[in-house]
């Protein structure tokens, strides 16, 4: 059942209302011919939650009045006979007032769920991804990077001397301090790129489809505008960064292994500086550049 919905999941949205119109027309013919003592009722709720789960709720509107008009249409030529004309009328009312109640139910069910998602893979803090989601992602990415033979660079970023902003000047500011670094950072790589907060004051940033020169160019970019924003705001820190790039399939845990010890290598040597290499998966050590 799962594979069947990620398979759902993945279809045009004019298939799946393709689908949902052909499921109203064939209840209405089957209707039609088993008669008005047979009810069918339970059967229509079947397009409506279709198109309300797997479309927008506009098109689950029209589907639900679409299925109270065939409900209403199979129930007359069927030859139902009623005491007075405005109770079919009524019937089809208050068929369409139950469908409608269900569209609303799920798209607020399904509101909920993407909001629960949405949390699961958003660091509550800085509003960017967490480390979870940024592992999921990135595992993806480098092996669709590898299939085409596209470079593409992981980077760590940490920021030096943070407890002493806790310290000094309490936990709020340096709350502001992790959120302001990963605005910055959003704010200067491209969409298509990534960037997570991996815990503490340790952010990853995923650049595709970059090659040393390009990674080098954008990840000087964004220490000197972390620079320049935490001298704005008198905070006492810097930036000590590692970057791994690589043009081959590669394991993420050795990247993220590699970027790490790189960052480490620049605190070790003074703080507030880069570290780049190119990943070799024949050569683990890497080479530098």
């Amino acid at each position: 059942m799962k594979r069947v919905f990620e398979k759902l999941y993945t279809l045009p949205e004019r298939t799946i209302l393709i689908i949902g119109f052909l499921m109203v027309a064939l209840l209405g013919v089957i209707d039609y011919f088993s008669g008005y003592e047979m009810s069918f009722a339970i059967f229509y709720l079947l397009p409506v939650m279709f198109i309300g789960w797997f479309s927008e709720r506009g098109y689950a509107i029209a589907v639900s009045i679409l299925s109270g008009v065939v409900w209403y249409i199979a129930d007359i030529l069927s030859g139902h006979l009623y005491s007075h004309p405005i109770l079919p009328v009524w019937n089809a009312i208050m068929r369409l007032g139950f469908f409608l109640l269900i569209v609303f139910s799920l798209s607020e069910i399904k509101r909920l769920l993407v909001s629960e998602q949405n949390l699961a893979r958003i660091d509550f803090l800085t509003g960017i991804s967490n480390s979870r989601n940024f592992i999921e992602n990135a595992k993806k990415e480098i092996e669709r990077s590898a299939r085409f033979s596209h470079p593409f660079t992981l980077a760590y970023v940490d920021i030096d001397n943070f407890k002493k902003v806790n310290d000094s000047l309490g936990h709020a500011e340096g709350d502001e301090l992790l959120q302001v670094v990963a605005q910055t950072i959003k704010d200067h790589i491209r969409s298509v790129d990534m960037a997570a907060r991996l815990g503490g004051d340790e952010f990853a940033i995923l650049l595709l489809e970059t090659n040393e020169k390009d990674a080098n160019s954008t990840m000087v970019k964004i220490q000197t505008e972390l620079l320049e924003v935490v001298k704005q705001h008198n905070w006492p820190v810097s930036f000590s960064m590692g970057a791994v790039t690589s043009h081959e399939k590669c394991n993420l845990d050795d990247l993220i292994k590699e970027a790490d010890n790189l960052m480490y290598i620049v605190k070790d040597r003074g703080k507030n500086s880069i570290a780049y290499k190119t990943f070799s998966v024949l050569n683990k050590e890497a080479v530098s550049y």
